[in-house]
């Protein structure tokens, strides 16, 4: 930093001489400055002591330091930044970042090596290793012919032909030269059949069940028990309770069976509660088939999972629960909409209660779509939205 010619108690007292009547012609020639100085000097200094002139220069002179701090900062973090995709892995990784930084960026080498966090002496170390060529070529040629060999088979080929060469050196060529052999991903087998399931399309013929949580207002958890309709899309049940066993599973479906009827074939994961001596015990006295979906494959539940997004999007994350009364009477409001009111895109946007409804007596086909939609208060549904097919393909 250059040095001032005058202290601060040399400019205080050339500006109290001013501030006693001198002329500023007078004093400029006086002290052999200008007198562009001398009104700079009357800006900065005018009306200060020693002591507030000394600490005004303390103060600039410690602003400096760190805007030439936070300079350096914001230098080193542009220079990480180039080299944010770069693995400073071995010294010739670093001696390219270097140059990298020394032509982009204009740093000096010592800088370039303080932010690579390489020795100076690492950088400007030259390799005086032959260039191997006719090793380089023998070597990508026997990598070509024997495209699934390794770099020790190719070494024993390689030492077969004389090359006195170690293995580490043939390592080292075999990397630098990129002749890795690819890995081979191993043939999934099929498990099982993946024939999908038939549902003929009409009420009853499948339903699906899943649990999904929440918690009340106070961080209680509680569990729903949902139930759906695979070809109606209806909600048979939604039960929330902080617990839910087994048997309560058994008992709930009893109840919606005598409501809607028995289904063909009921849907679930492996939980405890479809898995236990109570539902086993449920299912053989009621005749019906029980189907578990593979273990981690939750897609094969494709119906209720999508209701369950639907439940949490539209209910759960919208609505603040107190106590489990309040639960059972905001949840069983919302499927009394879902199946009512809500128009359903997979049913060409009727309701499900509405498509459910318009069955005919032996469950084979629908009626009119184009009437059932006038007739109804759920709205149109967007051109190119087609009627729900004869038969609905899951599993």
């Amino acid at each position: 930093m250059k040095r001032a010619r005058f202290t601060e108690e040399q400019i205080i007292a050339v500006l109290r001489e001013h501030e006693a009547g001198a002329k500023t012609a007078d004093l400029a020639r006086k002290h052999g400055v200008s007198e562009a100085t001398l009104y700079n000097w009357k800006a900065k200094f005018g009306g200060m002591d020693v002591s507030e002139a000394k600490r005004l220069k303390a103060l600039e002179d410690e602003n400096a330091k760190l805007k030439k701090l936070l300079a350096e900062q914001m230098l080193d973090a542009a220079a990480m930044r180039e080299l944010l995709f770069k693995k400073m892995v071995g010294p010739a990784v670093q001696r390219d970042a270097v140059a990298h930084l020394q032509a982009v960026m204009g740093l000096s080498e010592r800088r370039a090596c303080s932010i690579v966090g390489a020795d100076r002496k690492t950088v400007r170390y030259r390799s005086r290793r032959p260039p191997d060529t006719e090793l380089r070529a023998r070597l990508r040629d026997l990598a070509n012919e024997r495209r699934r060999f390794g770099y020790r088979r190719l070494f024993i080929l390689l030492r077969r032909e004389g090359e006195p060469s170690g293995v580490n050196r043939i390592h080292r060529l075999y990397r630098e030269e990129g002749l890795s052999v690819r890995k081979r991903r191993a043939r999934r087998k099929a498990v099982g059949a993946r024939a999908p399931i038939l549902v003929e399309a009409k009420p009853n013929a499948r339903w699906s069940t899943d649990f999904v949580h929440d918690q009340f207002a106070n961080g209680r958890r509680f569990r729903i028990l949902n139930i759906v309709d695979d070809v109606t899309k209806q909600c048979l049940g939604a039960i929330p309770d902080t617990s839910i066993s087994g048997r309560r599973v058994a008992r709930e479906l009893t109840a919606i069976i005598e409501r809607h009827g028995k289904p063909g074939m009921i849907v679930s994961d492996h939980g405890t509660e479809y898995t236990c001596n109570a539902m086993l015990a449920w299912c053989r006295d009621n005749g019906v088939d029980w189907h578990l979906i593979a273990p981690g494959k939750p897609m094969q539940n494709g119906f209720v999972e999508s209701f369950n997004g639907r439940m949490r999007d539209e209910l759960l994350n919208e609505t603040l629960f107190f106590d489990l009364d309040d639960a059972r009477a905001k949840i069983a409001a919302w499927v009394l909409d879902f199946n009512t009111a809500r128009p359903h895109s997979a049913l060409g946007y009727l309701t499900p209660a509405a498509y459910a409804a318009n069955f005919t007596a032996t469950g084979d086909r629908l009626r009119n779509p184009d009437q059932l939609r006038r007739s109804h208060v759920a709205p149109t549904a967007p051109q190119g939205v087609k009627p729900t097919e004869a038969l609905i393909a899951a599993g």
